[in-house]
């Protein structure tokens, strides 16, 4: 639940202005098919399991155990979540509008491409249905817990799939059951090929240059801090690959995630991640707590090691492309 709680309000930017085996059960409801489009199979490194092409399916079933059944194969999709528009990217698509234009617009999605697509108004969770209807979508993908809201204005016109992901292995899966909706087989394969290799070489990375001990903090904020905790989606995403003594606090997402900076000194960090919402002006966390007597006693701080990251990518992207670029980014700056 703290995983959820925490996407929800980093997505938003509200409150603190902030946020493994390999899966085989198949996510489509009809045998394979290998007539169907995208069956070819596509190679993977060796030392990774090869991924198979899901065959298309109009019926699927996702991480949280729903049940998605269409009429036809969707072509005109509106994406009010990130996950989304990840999917579609990695499948070789381009949403008919989204929410996430920061996201999609980045030169490692879409660029300047992903610039030109509508942009949906209003706040999270408020998104202005009349114009998710001019879009014309034949399918609506939003988070599970924001936008059920909407439910019954948008499926006048359009089916709604609320998604919500707890670890990467539901993002794979997530990908698979939209692959099998649009009958984008090969695709998937090769990016869940990709996706895996990288992980397994990110593994092997961090092993060789002494990072899976070292203390990694990600952490985000605006007037005020939370940290990625362990059963917070990205902060599950780095306890693979580096030490990250950050367990929930418990009591509730106001509590769960609020460490103060003396407790965050106590566990000397030696590499943080800082996911800033700067919203009406105000300055990146980094900047904020530049002249603290205690933020500049934490290892990371004293010897260079904080980074502003892209909050449009650590705290929105939670499909597989995002997550890989993640890892990239933090094994890199970290090992740097």
């Amino acid at each position: 639940m703290i995983r959820k709680l925490a996407a929800l309000t980093v997505v938003a930017g509200v409150a603190l202005l902030a946020g493994c085996g390999q899966t085989t059960t198949p996510v489509a409801d009809s045998k394979p098919n290998p007539s169907a489009p995208g069956a070819a199979t596509s190679a993977a490194p060796s030392a990774v399991p090869a991924a198979s092409p899901v065959a298309a399916s109009l019926s699927v079933t996702d991480p949280a155990g729903k049940r998605l059944t269409l009429k036809k194969a969707p072509e005109r999709i509106v994406c009010l979540t990130g996950l989304c528009d990840d999917m579609l990217v990695e499948l070789g698509l381009v949403p008919a509008a989204t929410t996430t234009p920061k996201l999609l617009s980045r030169p490692d999605y879409l660029g300047e491409e992903g610039a030109k697509v509508p942009v949906i108004p209003g706040s999270f969770g408020g998104e202005d249905v009349a114009k998710i209807a001019q879009a014309k979508p034949d399918l609506v993908i939003g988070l599970a817990g924001v936008h059920d809201q909407l439910r019954a204005a948008v499926e006048k016109f359009a089916p709604l799939w609320v998604v919500e992901v707890d670890d990467y292995e539901d993002s794979i899966t997530y990908l698979r059951a939209m692959a099998a909706l649009t009958g984008r087989g090969a695709q998937q394969a090769e990016a869940e090929n990709t996706f895996r290799a990288k992980l397994a070489a990110g593994r092997a990375d961090a092993r060789a240059k002494g990072l899976t001990d070292m203390p990694v903090l990600a952490m985000y904020g605006g007037s005020s801090v939370g940290v990625n905790t362990t059963d917070d989606v990205l902060g599950d995403f780095l306890s693979q690959f580096f030490g990250y003594p950050w367990p929930s606090k418990g009591g509730g997402f106001e509590t769960a995630q609020a460490y103060s900076i003396e407790e965050i000194l106590a566990k000397a960090p030696q590499v943080v991640f800082i996911q800033s919402f700067a919203f009406g002006g105000a300055k990146p966390v980094s900047e904020t707590y530049r002249d603290h007597p205690v933020w500049k006693r934490i290892p990371a701080v004293a010897s260079g090691k904080v980074f502003e990251v892209r909050p449009e990518l650590w705290a929105s992207g939670r499909g597989t492309r995002a997550f890989g670029l993640i890892l990239d980014e933090a094994l890199a700056k970290a090992a740097g």
